[in-house]
């Protein structure tokens, strides 16, 4: 029996579902270009779905793929998922949420490269993503800038390219580029470029601005229109 004024000591968790960390201690990008393409696409994508009221798009997650061995986990840079609905998760368990992510964007570095073309590409078919594209932000480490690969039976195919060059996502229905400025997100359906939420405010206040100089020119050649009928009008009336 303890002494009485000695503090009691939390006891050990009885449960295997505490024993899931919420991160692997790495950085989520190994860059700080890395790190900005990652944020500005994964807030293209967001933006893109966020009238879809049950789709999940979040990235630097831990996700666990086997139920009771905690070391069985991976943290895709961005993941989106379908039908499991938008509340707050800390980790993404794959037998509670019901299905794992259906698309995986990861951006390669000369950390990552390998596990990206290698483990990942076997890992993430075996999980069972539909499909996964991995983006060389640097340019320089795998065999094409952009590479996209789609779920068929279980193993992962290549998708071939585009003829405008583009990598056509079935899950999203969306085309990726590799542009001079970095990735870029393409909605064939509406034929735009897809945004952030900030990039579609900064648009629309452009157009704005555009449509406020459009009508002070229309107004301005309207104006300028009277004024010419109204000398016209007066100059006739000169010659009665």
């Amino acid at each position: 029996m303890g002494h009485p004024n000695t503090p009691q000591l939390p006891s050990a968790p009885t449960e295997i579902a505490d024993l899931y960390p919420e991160s692997d201690g790495k950085p989520m990008a190994e860059t700080e270009r890395h790190f900005r393409e990652l944020v500005k696409n994964m807030n293209r994508i967001e933006n893109h779905l966020a009238p879809i009221p049950d789709v999940y798009v979040l990235g630097d997650m831990m996700m666990y793929y086997e139920e009771g061995n905690p070391r069985k986990s991976i943290s895709p840079d961005i993941f989106v998922a379908f039908g499991i609905g938008r509340k707050e998760r800390r980790i993404y368990k794959i037998w509670e949420e019901g299905k794992p992510p259906d698309f995986v964007l990861e951006f390669a570095s000369k950390g990552t490269y390998r596990n990206d073309l290698t483990r990942k590409v076997e890992l993430y078919a075996e999980i069972g993503i539909s499909e996964y594209f991995v983006y060389d932000v640097d340019r320089r480490y795998l065999p094409r800038p952009l590479m996209g690969f789609r779920l068929v039976g279980d193993a992962y195919v290549e998708i071939s390219a585009l003829a405008n060059g583009g990598i056509f996502a079935e899950t999203l229905n969306l085309e990726f580029h590799d542009l001079e400025a970095g990735l870029g997100i393409y909605d064939p359906a509406v034929e735009a470029w897809v945004k952030t939420a900030a990039e579609a405010a900064e648009t629309r206040a452009e157009d704005a601005e555009t449509r406020a100089d459009q009508e002070a020119d229309a107004r301005q050649q309207a104006e300028s229109e009277v004024a010419r009928l109204q000398a016209e009008l007066e100059r006739l009336k000169a010659r009665l």
